[in-house]
């Protein structure tokens, strides 16, 4: 009878157990899993906070050589890359050609010569004739004067012959002066034939060497052929590629915090190396500038010396350039995407055997993706990456596996 009352009574508990056991399960499998989250570690190295943007190689001394007067240019034979000597012959330019005319006016010129070497024959004819008169009277006067010495000629014959010969010397210088004027008539005859002609000048003499202000390398070469030059026109511009640095161009807000003396590195230039340089001058005044976007930023120009000239890189080359505005050595840093803002403080979460800790943190100076850590954390702890607004410190988390 007992046993039959165990198993009446067994039987009427059935159901209920069954029924916690079930209750049981579904509570275990509604209760809200821990939140899942990436976690990263603390990165202990070096640090450094650059600024930096696309620039350009330049010279801080060129030198445009150009032509001091107007005249014929010849030949350059230089050519961009060309080394020169300081007073080396950059170029040579001779006097203007005469400028060819047309063929009526080269007919006339013809003509007017012709008529002045005609003149000229008849001149010179002329002063043949007077000096043979001179002569004549010359001896004219001597027979007279003999005699007249002689007493056998009055002291008018005298007289008379003497004032021939004057006359006769006259008329000689005379016909000597005519044929000056006709010379010089013919010699401008010929010369506005030489106009009519379009002919050079050949006289070497007359060739002005224009030699180079310093020593270094063609940058660029404005002229290269024969022609007219006017006086200031730039032939060639020279440069010594030792003298070379890098313009950047840097938003204002960057540049501000830009000093001269900070280190530089400078890449993309074309070589696997990055150049060192420091920072030489910073301009005081800026400029507004349109981005690709459309944008007007204010920007402010930087000038980079290289701490060692190479010879692969030339005038106006592309480049980046980055300034080390700070740096720090075995410092502490975490991704920037792991810290938040709370209560007017930066903020990480640390987890520690799959348990939230909250820290508060002292940051530094950013690097790309990382931030300095200057207290707050150890190398090597996990903080939470990108942590959602609902973890809270001390809850629970399941971590997440890669």
């Amino acid at each position: 009878m007992e046993k039959l009352g165990f198993r009446q009574r067994l039987t009427k508990l059935l159901p209920w157990l069954v029924l916690l056991v079930i209750l049981a399960a579904l509570a275990l499998t509604l209760r809200p899993k821990p939140p899942t989250v990436a976690t990263v570690s603390v990165y202990q190295g070096d640090l450094a906070y650059r600024v930096g943007d696309e620039g350009r190689t330049h010279l801080r001394n060129t030198y445009q050589v150009s032509s001091p007067i107007q005249g014929y240019l010849r030949r350059v034979t230089l050519e961009p890359g060309d080394p020169v000597q300081q007073g080396e012959t950059v170029f040579q330019v001779e006097p203007s050609p005469t400028p060819a005319l047309d063929m009526r006016t080269r007919e006339q010129a013809q003509q007017t010569l012709n008529a002045a070497k005609a003149r000229l024959n008849a001149a010179i004819a002329l002063a043949e004739n007077s000096a043979s008169e001179t002569q004549l009277a010359n001896n004219e006067f001597q027979r007279i004067e003999r005699l007249h010495n002689s007493g056998l000629a009055s002291t008018f014959d005298l007289e008379r012959a003497q004032t021939a010969l004057y006359r006769a010397q006259s008329s000689e210088r005379s016909a000597q002066a005519a044929v000056t004027v006709a010379r010089a008539e013919v010699s401008n005859a010929t010369l506005v034939l030489e106009v009519a002609e379009g002919s050079r000048s050949q006289d070497e003499n007359q060739v002005l060497q224009v030699p180079a202000p310093v020593s270094g390398t063609v940058l660029q070469r404005f002229r290269c052929c024969e022609g007219v030059v006017t006086a200031g026109e730039t032939i060639v511009e020279l440069g010594n590629l030792n003298d070379l640095e890098i313009q950047v161009d840097l938003l204002s807000s960057a540049a501000v915090k830009v000093r001269p003396g900070m280190p530089a590195e400078i890449t993309q230039w074309g070589g696997e190396d990055v150049l060192a340089g420091t920072v030489r001058r910073v301009n005081p005044s800026g400029f507004t500038k349109v981005s690709a976007l459309g944008i007007e930023e204010q920007r402010v120009s930087i000038f980079i010396e290289l701490d060692q000239p190479t010879t692969a890189l030339g005038h106006d080359y592309r480049v980046t350039a980055a300034v080390v505005v700070e740096q720090a050595q075995a410092t502490l840093a975490v991704p920037v995407t792991a810290l938040f803002r709370q209560d007017g403080a930066w903020q990480v979460f640390v987890v520690q055997d799959e348990v939230l800790e909250q820290r508060t943190v002292d940051v530094g100076f950013q690097s790309g993706i990382y931030r300095q850590i200057r207290a707050g954390l150890s190398a090597g702890e996990q903080v939470v990456n990108h942590p959602d607004a609902d973890l809270r410190d001390g809850a629970s988390v399941q971590l997440l596996v890669e």
